[in-house]
Protein backbone atom coordinates (compact mmCIF):
# COMPACT_ATOMS: atom_id res chain seq x y z
CA UNK A 1 0.00 0.00 0.00
CA UNK A 2 1.42 3.46 -0.83
CA UNK A 3 2.64 5.39 2.22
CA UNK A 4 0.32 8.37 1.58
CA UNK A 5 -2.77 6.17 1.50
CA UNK A 6 -1.79 4.26 4.65
CA UNK A 7 -1.15 7.46 6.65
CA UNK A 8 -4.51 8.88 5.53
CA UNK A 9 -6.31 5.87 7.03
CA UNK A 10 -4.18 5.99 10.20
CA UNK A 11 -3.78 2.26 10.47
CA UNK A 12 -7.45 1.31 10.15
CA UNK A 13 -8.37 -1.73 8.08
CA UNK A 14 -11.26 0.12 6.44
CA UNK A 15 -13.40 3.26 6.71
CA UNK A 16 -16.07 1.07 8.36
CA UNK A 17 -13.59 0.06 11.07
CA UNK A 18 -12.52 3.67 11.59
CA UNK A 19 -16.16 4.77 11.90
CA UNK A 20 -16.96 1.95 14.32
CA UNK A 21 -13.97 2.68 16.54
CA UNK A 22 -14.85 6.38 16.56
CA UNK A 23 -18.42 5.53 17.60
CA UNK A 24 -17.11 3.29 20.35
CA UNK A 25 -14.67 5.92 21.64
CA UNK A 26 -17.37 8.60 21.53
CA UNK A 27 -19.83 6.37 23.38
CA UNK A 28 -17.20 5.69 26.05
CA UNK A 29 -16.57 9.42 26.61
CA UNK A 30 -20.27 10.31 26.70
CA UNK A 31 -21.11 7.35 28.96
CA UNK A 32 -18.64 8.53 31.62
CA UNK A 33 -20.61 11.77 32.10
CA UNK A 34 -23.89 9.86 32.26
CA UNK A 35 -22.62 7.30 34.78
CA UNK A 36 -21.28 10.07 37.04
CA UNK A 37 -24.71 11.67 37.04
CA UNK A 38 -26.73 8.53 37.74
CA UNK A 39 -24.35 7.27 40.45
CA UNK A 40 -25.34 10.31 42.52
CA UNK A 41 -28.90 8.96 42.50
CA UNK A 42 -27.94 5.28 42.94
CA UNK A 43 -29.20 4.43 39.45
CA UNK A 44 -27.67 2.90 36.39
CA UNK A 45 -28.31 4.50 33.00
CA UNK A 46 -30.48 1.49 32.11
CA UNK A 47 -32.56 1.86 35.26
CA UNK A 48 -33.04 5.55 34.48
CA UNK A 49 -34.13 4.62 30.96
CA UNK A 50 -36.71 2.17 32.32
CA UNK A 51 -38.05 4.83 34.69
CA UNK A 52 -38.21 7.37 31.87
CA UNK A 53 -40.19 4.95 29.68
CA UNK A 54 -42.57 4.11 32.52
CA UNK A 55 -43.13 7.82 33.22
CA UNK A 56 -44.26 8.13 29.60
CA UNK A 57 -46.87 5.40 30.23
CA UNK A 58 -48.04 6.76 33.59
CA UNK A 59 -50.64 6.23 34.94
CA UNK A 60 -50.67 3.10 32.80
CA UNK A 61 -48.35 0.10 32.97
CA UNK A 62 -46.25 -1.83 30.47
CA UNK A 63 -45.73 -5.57 30.14
CA UNK A 64 -42.21 -6.46 31.24
CA UNK A 65 -41.14 -7.75 27.82
CA UNK A 66 -42.48 -4.67 26.01
CA UNK A 67 -40.53 -2.47 28.42
CA UNK A 68 -37.38 -4.53 27.78
CA UNK A 69 -37.86 -4.15 24.00
CA UNK A 70 -38.12 -0.36 24.31
CA UNK A 71 -34.95 0.15 26.35
CA UNK A 72 -32.16 2.03 24.58
CA UNK A 73 -29.72 -0.81 25.18
CA UNK A 74 -30.48 -4.49 25.53
CA UNK A 75 -31.18 -5.69 29.06
CA UNK A 76 -30.22 -9.37 29.21
CA UNK A 77 -31.58 -9.62 32.75
CA UNK A 78 -34.65 -7.36 32.81
CA UNK A 79 -35.91 -9.17 35.91
CA UNK A 80 -32.87 -8.17 37.98
CA UNK A 81 -33.01 -4.59 36.67
CA UNK A 82 -36.67 -4.35 37.71
CA UNK A 83 -36.03 -6.10 41.05
CA UNK A 84 -33.66 -3.31 42.05
CA UNK A 85 -36.18 -0.63 41.10
CA UNK A 86 -38.92 -2.43 43.08
CA UNK A 87 -36.59 -2.66 46.11
CA UNK A 88 -36.00 1.09 45.88
CA UNK A 89 -39.76 1.69 45.73
CA UNK A 90 -39.49 3.35 42.31
CA UNK A 91 -41.68 0.92 40.36
CA UNK A 92 -44.40 -1.63 41.04
CA UNK A 93 -45.23 -4.95 39.43
CA UNK A 94 -48.78 -6.11 38.90
CA UNK A 95 -50.16 -9.33 37.48
CA UNK A 96 -52.33 -8.75 34.43
CA UNK A 97 -55.84 -9.74 35.61
CA UNK A 98 -56.69 -11.08 32.13
CA UNK A 99 -53.44 -13.05 31.69
CA UNK A 100 -51.88 -13.91 35.05
CA UNK A 101 -48.68 -15.07 33.33
CA UNK A 102 -47.98 -11.53 32.19
CA UNK A 103 -46.45 -8.99 34.60
CA UNK A 104 -47.25 -5.32 34.19
CA UNK A 105 -44.77 -2.69 35.39
CA UNK A 106 -45.58 0.87 36.42
CA UNK A 107 -43.77 3.78 38.00
CA UNK A 108 -44.61 4.78 41.58
CA UNK A 109 -45.01 8.28 42.98
CA UNK A 110 -41.48 7.91 44.42
CA UNK A 111 -40.18 7.06 40.95
CA UNK A 112 -41.93 10.09 39.47
CA UNK A 113 -40.49 12.26 42.23
CA UNK A 114 -36.97 11.01 41.58
CA UNK A 115 -37.29 11.75 37.86
CA UNK A 116 -38.55 15.28 38.61
CA UNK A 117 -35.57 15.72 40.94
CA UNK A 118 -33.01 14.71 38.30
CA UNK A 119 -34.65 16.08 35.12
CA UNK A 120 -32.57 19.27 35.10
CA UNK A 121 -29.32 17.39 35.83
CA UNK A 122 -30.05 15.02 32.93
CA UNK A 123 -30.66 17.98 30.62
CA UNK A 124 -27.38 19.57 31.75
CA UNK A 125 -25.57 16.25 31.19
CA UNK A 126 -26.87 16.08 27.61
CA UNK A 127 -25.72 19.65 27.05
CA UNK A 128 -22.25 18.75 28.38
CA UNK A 129 -22.19 15.70 26.11
CA UNK A 130 -23.37 17.24 22.82
CA UNK A 131 -24.28 20.87 23.44
CA UNK A 132 -21.21 22.07 21.55
CA UNK A 133 -22.75 20.83 18.28
CA UNK A 134 -25.07 23.07 16.28
CA UNK A 135 -28.70 22.11 15.67
CA UNK A 136 -27.79 21.32 12.05
CA UNK A 137 -24.87 19.11 13.15
CA UNK A 138 -27.07 17.30 15.67
CA UNK A 139 -29.74 16.69 13.03
CA UNK A 140 -27.12 15.35 10.63
CA UNK A 141 -25.62 13.14 13.35
CA UNK A 142 -29.06 11.75 14.27
CA UNK A 143 -29.81 10.88 10.64
CA UNK A 144 -26.42 9.22 10.12
CA UNK A 145 -26.82 7.15 13.30
CA UNK A 146 -30.30 6.05 12.20
CA UNK A 147 -28.85 4.97 8.85
CA UNK A 148 -26.08 3.03 10.58
CA UNK A 149 -28.59 1.18 12.79
CA UNK A 150 -31.20 0.44 10.14
CA UNK A 151 -30.06 -3.04 9.01
CA UNK A 152 -29.52 -4.09 12.64
CA UNK A 153 -32.71 -2.88 14.34
CA UNK A 154 -34.73 -5.58 16.05
CA UNK A 155 -38.27 -6.09 14.75
CA UNK A 156 -40.75 -3.79 16.43
CA UNK A 157 -38.11 -1.34 17.59
CA UNK A 158 -39.34 2.12 18.52
CA UNK A 159 -35.94 3.69 17.81
CA UNK A 160 -36.29 4.22 14.08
Amino acid sequence: MPAAKKSRRRGFDSPAQEAFLNLWRTYDRLRILEEELFERYELTPQQYNALRLLRGEHPGHLPTLRLAARLVSRAPDITRLLDRLVQQGLIERLRDPEDRRQIQVGITSSGLGLLREIDEAVHECHERQLGHLSRQELTQLIELLKLARRPHEPAGSTWA
